[in-house]
């Protein structure tokens, strides 16, 4: 069977082959896979590739390998080993304990639960680490979890030890009377003291690791969604902001202020740029997006008792604002009183 420039074959080995196109040269190997394998996420193809599962010219390559007009590219393409949620022994910051649930701040750079290509080192293994009994009723890749953190934010994320609790505690999230502070970095200055965002927010149909809010006809299932704002302290071109969330959408306060063209600090996928600059001075890259859930007010399921927490700013995001201070020429002790109460 003859293979064009587009044409795949399935091999006796159940393998795919594919010759990559002049037009195509230059292009990541992953890329060039992920394109010819609609059936494949881009994060699979990767691992694909790790494992020696992507053949180029009968070779293994690395997956930032740029392939050449006709180099032969043949995948194999496994399906993905069942994950389940183990248990691993990693510390964890707990900040409230009782019977029913446990509330945790969670650093920046965990996942809350396995999820594809990620299965190790997650909040829910580290919580069976500790041998805690977890809610089972819902999905058994994420025990106990009743809302999310992103990965690279930080702060309090409760979670539910038994099934009466996730429920009582699903009910409150979906009917908002729990209420979520976050603290944020943003570019740019906030004009206004205090503001309201709401525009509803959507998967970007292009770039599918991004939402979106902006307002196209062809924007899939948009959901509404509202973030309240309140300005603490303008540094240099920053301004640091108190948020509120009334919804809890997917990257909801970064695709927020990214639509208004102050994204957070840190943040590239939402535009932020890597490295934040002070006149001459450019600051040390961030590694993480400024932003921290910093209190949560709820009531104990079963009790009705309200519970506030308080979870302080991390240190590397305190050192980031000394040096940002320091860059702009401003008082330290000022931007310690806008923060009065979250350090």
């Amino acid at each position: 069977m003859p293979i064009g420039l587009y044409t795949l074959r399935l091999m006796p080995t159940s393998s795919l082959k594919f010759i990559v196109s002049p037009e195509e040269a230059g292009i990541r190997l992953d890329r060039f896979v992920s394109a010819h394998s609609a059936e494949l996420s881009r994060t699979r193809v990767q691992e694909l590739i790790e494992a020696g599962l992507v053949l180029l010219n009968g070779k293994l390559a690395k997956d930032s390998h740029k392939v050449r007009s006709d180099d032969v590219v043949e995948v194999t393409p496994t399906p993905r080993p069942a994950m389940k949620a183990e248990a691993e022994q990693i510390p964890l910051d707990i900040l409230y304990e009782d019977d029913d649930l446990i509330a945790v701040n969670k650093a920046a750079g965990m996942t809350v639960h396995a999820g594809a290509g990620n299965s190790r080192g997650t909040l829910v293994n580290a919580l069976l680490g500790r041998g805690q009994m977890l809610s089972q009723g819902g999905d058994p890749l994420r025990p106990g979890i009743v809302h999310r953190i992103d990965k690279e934010t930080s702060g309090i994320l409760l979670v539910a030890k038994n099934d009466f609790s996730h429920a009582k505690l699903a009910d409150s999230f979906r009917e908002r009377t729990i209420q979520k502070t976050y603290i944020a970095l943003v570019h740019g200055i906030l004009a206004e003291e205090r503001g309201r965002i709401e525009l509803p927010i959507a998967r970007d149909p292009v770039r599918r690791n991004r939402m979106t809010a902006k307002r196209t006809a062809s924007l899939p299932n948009p959901r509404a969604a509202r973030t309240d704002w309140r300005a603490l302290a303008h540094i240099d071109s920053t301004t640091l902001v108190e948020v509120q969330l009334h919804t809890g959408r997917t990257h909801q306060i970064r695709v927020h202020f990214s639509a208004l063209r102050h994204p957070v600090v840190g943040d590239t996928l939402y535009d932020a740029s890597g490295q934040l600059s002070v006149g001459s001075v450019s600051l040390p890259a961030l590694g993480r997006n400024f932003l921290h859930a910093a209190r949560l007010g709820f009531q104990q399921p079963r009790t009705g008792q309200t519970i506030q927490l308080t979870a302080p700013l991390p240190a590397e995001l305190r050192s980031y604002l000394e040096k940002l201070a320091a860059a702009a020429g401003d008082s330290p002790a000022r931007i310690d009183a806008a923060l009065k109460g979250f350090l």
